[in-house]
């Protein structure tokens, strides 16, 4: 197994940014006006992007449409300007590269990276000039050997402190490493007066230390992960001794604040409490910080202002969506820099109009489109090819409120492969389920991000659009018991509802559509006039409570001491959304396939699917009770067609959505 430790040798980098361009339509910020003829101060922009998920283009090649939310090459048309407001500039990357839509999964499973090849992505970037970046936990879905291969054709360093490649030492700092844990790059800064001034800017990278469950089958016997803080309370020290004047953490976790815990995942706010660094790159959860709306109220986060413990954070959406500015006013301190104001912002590539139509606020940047046009043209004859047919169109609008004909065609397709799979093995009398969730539905991803798949052929764009991720297929051996626990944390999706009143929110914002499994080959009802029995989690919050009622197979009340094998994927399977009684332990099967193999494979030996959903669950009856939810506005014409529960208009939503109402 190559490593990185040794690929970028920590250098000097000229400088890129500053005043390239002086013309009247530049506005240079503040701290560039106040340190102008100041020699003790100069101002520092530190730019980044984060969760690019391969979308170099500004094209959605599941919809095969041009789409003017995303891509690199928006964001990194603004880079020019957004360097040219500032004295200096430095930019970096935050991590999720590799993975994330069909230019990935052509580039991981038809193209393949060889030692010496280049990646699209990397290919812009380097046009980019970026100064450094981190890894982020899907980086390591395609197998280290991908990983290594892609990521060592960046012209930039690539660091991470909590990724070993084998047991823990005793102190981290004696880890050996799979990545540099941080680089400390010597630039030249311009200051107030025009002079030219050396600096010292550390970077040191973090990775959610549940890769190891998430990505098992590439990592187990590879490497271990550190706890993010653990490791951050180690290094930074050393980088400070090394000399670096600031310490910048490229943090691909998000930002949590319900108390520190050992191997968070979402760690962002407590690394800030570690003494010594000055600045914090989030990313991981593909939302905005600074932003008006999903940080508010946290202990220790201003999200008007973009502090994190007092200090400067900063999380650039996803796709290409924002661009993170941290912007440093930086003083004279004896021989090195000391920071004297900051402002942090997350600067959008695209905004709504009055009538809610998306409008581009900047267009591609040549040199980015150009670097990738050969990968581009390749993706799209890719997700173009024909793999069979479907009768019935393939939908996920109401995947959240009914049986859906998307989720349901996987769970058709897992529990053929994994019904032949253990057809000889100690298993094969065992009834076999399968657990499939919506992936996409809106949400985060806007109200464009649904599975909408017309009756007739279904190509590969298709399938990847029904399964996002290169998850691979598992099966675990649990009780009738641990199917209804699992149910009841799926249930977590949705809101308590007050029997007779009208009107209420239905879906809990804080619960991500991905871990809403549908169980298939049981039936069951919901009841919403339950409280959630488990939190997030995991923890039976609420262990009284039952939200799953009349849950059968082959048409009795499940036996809870009956053992049943369920198909699933390896991030479930490993422990992934923290569903109770659901980790490694319970596996007896691990696919070499993926989920998205799989599908293709079913779809092509049926020639011709009819994916409609068969309605095993259902909400229980609450007369009176009307619930409002919020979905795509294509789905309006499905919704007269839902099986099993009875959908009206209600009005549009906000940000391009459309609201719905549930009568129960």
């Amino acid at each position: 197994m190559s490593s990185l430790i040794d690929l970028h040798p920590m250098s000097r980098r000229s400088f890129l940014g500053g005043f390239a361009a002086t013309t009247a339509l530049i506005t240079l910020h503040p701290f560039a006006v106040r340190a102008n003829g100041n020699a003790t101060q100069a101002h520092l922009r530190l730019m980044e992007t984060t969760d690019i998920h391969v979308n170099v283009m500004p094209y959605d090649y599941y919809a095969d449409k041009p789409n003017d939310t995303m891509g690199l090459a928006r964001t990194a048309s603004i880079i020019d300007q957004i360097r040219a407001e500032a004295g200096n500039s430095m930019l970096i990357d935050n991590g999720d590269l590799l993975q994330g839509n069909p230019m990935g999964d052509y580039m991981a499973y038809k193209k393949g990276m060889k030692a010496g090849d280049l990646h699209p992505v990397i290919k812009a970037m380097n046009v980019l000039g970026y100064d450094c970046g981190t890894v982020g936990n899907h980086e390591f879905n395609y197998g280290l050997d991908f990983m290594f291969n892609t990521l060592s054709g960046a012209n930039f360093p690539i660091v991470c402190a909590n990724l070993t490649k084998g047991q823990l030492a005793s102190d981290p700092t004696k880890d050996e490493l799979h990545f540099k844990p941080y680089v400390i790059i010597e630039k030249m800064i311009r200051d107030g007066s025009g002079g030219e001034n050396p600096i010292k800017v550390g970077f040191i990278g973090f990775v959610p230390p549940q890769i190891m469950l998430w990505d098992a089958k590439n990592l187990e016997g590879k490497g271990q992960t550190r706890d993010i803080v653990e490791a951050a309370r180690a290094w930074v020290p050393v980088m400070k001794e090394e000399g670096a004047d600031l310490v910048i953490a490229l943090s691909h976790s998000g930002i949590d604040g319900k108390g520190l815990s050992e191997r968070m995942e979402n760690a962002s706010l407590y690394l800030a409490g570690v003494e010594g660094i000055d600045a914090i790159f989030t990313g991981h959860q593909h939302l905005v910080f600074p932003g008006p709306k999903d940080f508010v109220g946290i202990e220790g986060v201003d999200a008007e202002k973009g502090t994190l413990l007092g200090k400067p954070a900063v999380m650039a959406g996803f796709w290409g969506s924002h661009m993170g500015l941290i912007d440093l006013l930086l003083e004279k301190d004896g021989n090195g820099w000391k920071i004297v104001d900051f402002t942090c912002e997350a600067r959008p590539i695209y905004h709504r109009d009055d009538n809610r139509k998306i409008v581009a606020d900047v267009g591609d940047k040549t040199e980015v489109v150009a670097a990738v046009a050969d990968e581009h043209a390749a993706t799209l004859d890719y997700v173009r090819t024909p793999v069979g047919k479907t009768a019935a169109p393939l939908y996920s609008y109401f995947a959240l409120v009914a049986d859906d004909p998307s989720v349901q065609i996987v769970s058709n397709a897992q529990t053929w492969y994994i019904t032949d799979m253990l057809k000889d093995g100690p298993h094969k009398d065992l009834p076999v389920l399968s657990a499939a969730a919506p992936f996409k539905a809106g949400g985060r991803g806007g109200a464009d991000y649904y599975t909408d798949v017309a009756a007739g052929d279904i190509a590969i764009k298709n399938v990847a659009d029904l399964y996002l991720y290169p998850n691979t297929v598992q099966a675990v051996v649990i009780t009738g018991a641990q199917v209804k626990n699992w149910l009841e944390m799926s249930a977590g999706m949705f809101n308590q509802l007050k029997p007779g009143e009208k009107d209420q929110p239905l879906l809990n914002p804080d619960f991500p559509s991905y871990n809403f499994d549908v169980i298939d080959g049981v039936t069951y009802q919901i009841d919403l006039s339950q409280p959630a029995k488990f939190d997030k989690e995991g923890k039976a919050v609420n262990p009284d409570a039952n939200r799953i009622i009349n849950l059968s197979f082959g048409g009795k009340p499940i036996d809870p001491a009956q053992k049943f094998v369920v198909a699933t994927n390896n991030y479930r399977a490993g422990g992934g959304g923290k569903f109770p009684e659901i980790a490694a332990d319970k596996v007896v099967f691990v696919a070499p396939d993926t989920n998205r193999d799989v599908i293709v494979r079913y779809i092509v030996e049926q020639g011709e699917i009819n994916p409609t959903a068969d309605d095993n669950w259902s909400f229980a009856p609450m007369p009176g009770t009307t619930a409002l939810f919020e979905s795509g506005p294509k789905g309006r014409q499905y919704a007269a067609a839902v099986k099993g529960v009875k959908i009206e208009e209600a009005g549009d939503g906000a940000e391009g959505f459309a609201r719905f109402r549930l009568v129960l």
